[in-house]
């Protein structure tokens, strides 16, 4: 067997709060607490010197789009694009340095431009130069806009602004299906290296046929690294055998991710009772109660886990409704035991909260999202009004009411950065919304192991028994603290038994991974 002894260091644990040092071996935690009863028990232990790191259990992220983020982090990244003009000019310029091949491009958002519109077809056929496919995706990946040799490509001609719904799809598909098996491999080890840099040992692969399409798909579960991928693929069936059969020929984890009942907010088309204000719609609509109770009564009578992705409250009203259908006829411990998910999970009302609670649905949810588009003056609250958009995203009443949160990014959505994530959980746009720093990182650690049907009390801590899947952190001080909208305690005193966290306050420098480790298997480091 071989032992390391990690010594001089911080350790986030709710079994030693006050532990300086840790033991592994064979990829297992066999010991945490004071330095000399770890030397004492193991003699021969290579020893790991910390110099005062902070130590936590490393993080998982329950949803994101591993190539899509690698495209961003490798090509065309319009995210800091602060007009038309600006990303105009970054597409001209890509263009030039890159004349061959699709042109994909991620992460602009026309509600932050100074035009308030996105580009037209003849600004991108003119930035980029006659005949190029251009691929440029809205920041929520629920609209797109391209050029019109790509849109001929995709048999959608004709079209002058953004692509939505279906005709979106069929762009996407074209121009993912452009690039070449080795641009699509770059691309993935760009955003697991990027992944685990953060502190992230395992992401969850939110595909289907209508995202990143099986090829993609199946380079993904042969791809080496690293992080660990679960993947979950968002194709509605009808049957259990048909779920199986599925599954098999895929070799895919789960039945869901983004299997869409409706779009997104930013794009006008995720599902509401009442229109959008600035808008004449109410979304778009992709599947109705009927198919959403088929997939999960087949799924639960197959053992599949199975998901949705769900932002509107209509779009909620109906997984609700079929939640409630599939329990009624086959009992809701059955329901429960699988650990279905919701994505998103952004409008929901007290009887989705309750009904989540009561059938053990598991809500993967975006903190990242609020801190981009919440608030009086976001994205939000011009699509929804200020009232609708103060109920976005209740994380506290979710988890008070005993909802499982599993807190990831939908990277390339917004950033894969865990501890961002975590502050914009803990600092709610909107009071009485946040968690606290300690409900916060369950979510982004022992939450998000759960959502991958891993519930063994164990996976997401750090405990004797526990495997030793962490990160060493560069922190400052270490401090116990309450949700930001509550009277703070905050406390440095290790009497107190309970394990500091970084300081999350807006503006605070958040800490920075020096090594990641999987299994006893260091993945990155500094």
């Amino acid at each position: 067997m071989s032992t390391q002894l990690l010594i001089g260091g911080r350790f986030y644990s709710s079994s030693s709060p006050d532990a300086t040092a840790m033991a592994v071996t064979d990829g297992t935690v066999v010991f945490l607490g004071a330095e000399a009863p770890g030397r004492a028990m193991h003699p021969d232990a290579e020893i790991i010197d910390l110099d005062g790191a902070f130590v936590a259990p490393a993080f998982v992220d329950p949803h994101v789009h591993v190539t899509a983020l690698g495209l961003r982090l490798t090509g065309l990244d319009l995210t800091d694009s602060a007009s038309l003009a600006d990303a105009l000019a970054a597409l001209r310029a890509y263009a030039s340095t890159h004349p061959d091949g699709v042109i994909i491009g991620e992460g602009w958002d026309n509600t932050r431009w100074p035009e308030h519109r996105p580009p037209t077809v003849a600004e991108l056929d003119e930035a980029a130069g006659p005949g190029r496919l251009v691929y440029l995706a809205r920041v929520d990946a629920h609209s797109a806009v391209a050029s019109s040799a790509l849109l001929a490509a995709a048999g959608v001609a004709g079209t002058s602004g953004p692509v939505t719904a279906d005709a979106h799809h069929r762009v996407r598909r074209v121009a993912l299906d452009s690039l070449t098996p080795a641009q699509r491999a770059t691309a993935r080890t760009a955003a697991l290296d990027h992944a685990a840099s953060k502190g992230i040992v395992a992401v969850h692969e939110n595909a289907g046929p209508d995202i990143s399409g099986r090829a993609d798909l199946a380079e993904l579960l042969a791809f080496d690294h690293g992080v660990a991928v679960r993947t979950y693929w968002g194709q509605a069936v009808r049957t259990a055998d048909e779920a199986r059969a599925l599954i098999a020929e895929l070799g895919v984890d789960a039945l869901g991710g983004d299997l869409f009942v409706d779009g997104s907010l930013g794009s006008h088309t995720a599902l509401l009772r009442d229109p959008y204000v600035d808008a004449a719609t109410t979304g778009t609509s992709y599947l109705d109660v009927d198919a959403i109770t088929d997939h999960l009564r087949a799924c639960t009578q197959a053992g599949i886990q199975a998901g949705f992705h769900a932002i509107g409250d209509a779009a909620i009203d109906r997984v609700v409704a079929a939640f409630t259908r599939v329990a009624d006829e086959l009992g809701g411990p059955a329901v429960a035991s699988l650990g279905h998910r919701v994505e998103h999970a952004e409008m929901v009302d007290q009887n989705a909260i309750d009904t989540f609670a009561r059938l053990g649905v598991i809500a993967s949810v975006q903190p990242g999202f609020d801190a981009e588009w919440g608030g009086g003056d976001g994205m939000y609250a011009a699509r929804l009004g200020t009232e609708r958009a103060a109920t976005l995203n209740p994380f506290a009443a979710m988890a008070a009411a005993g909802v499982s949160l599993a807190i990831g990014s939908d990277a390339p959505v917004t950033s894969l950065d865990p501890w961002a994530a975590i502050q914009a959980a803990v600092h709610h746009r909107t009071s009485g919304h946040g968690l606290s720093p300690r409900a916060a990182f369950a979510a982004a650690t022992r939450g998000a192991w759960r959502a991958g049907g891993v519930r063994d009390g164990l996976a997401g801590t750090l405990v004797p028994g526990a495997p030793a899947s962490y990160t060493v952190w560069d922190a400052g001080d270490l401090v116990v603290a309450a949700a930001a909208d509550t009277v703070q305690r905050w406390s440095t005193d290790p009497r107190s038994r309970v394990p500091g966290l970084p300081v999350l306050d807006p503006g605070a420098k958040l800490p920075t991974a020096l090594r990641t480790v999987r299994d006893g298997v260091t993945i990155c480091r500094a």
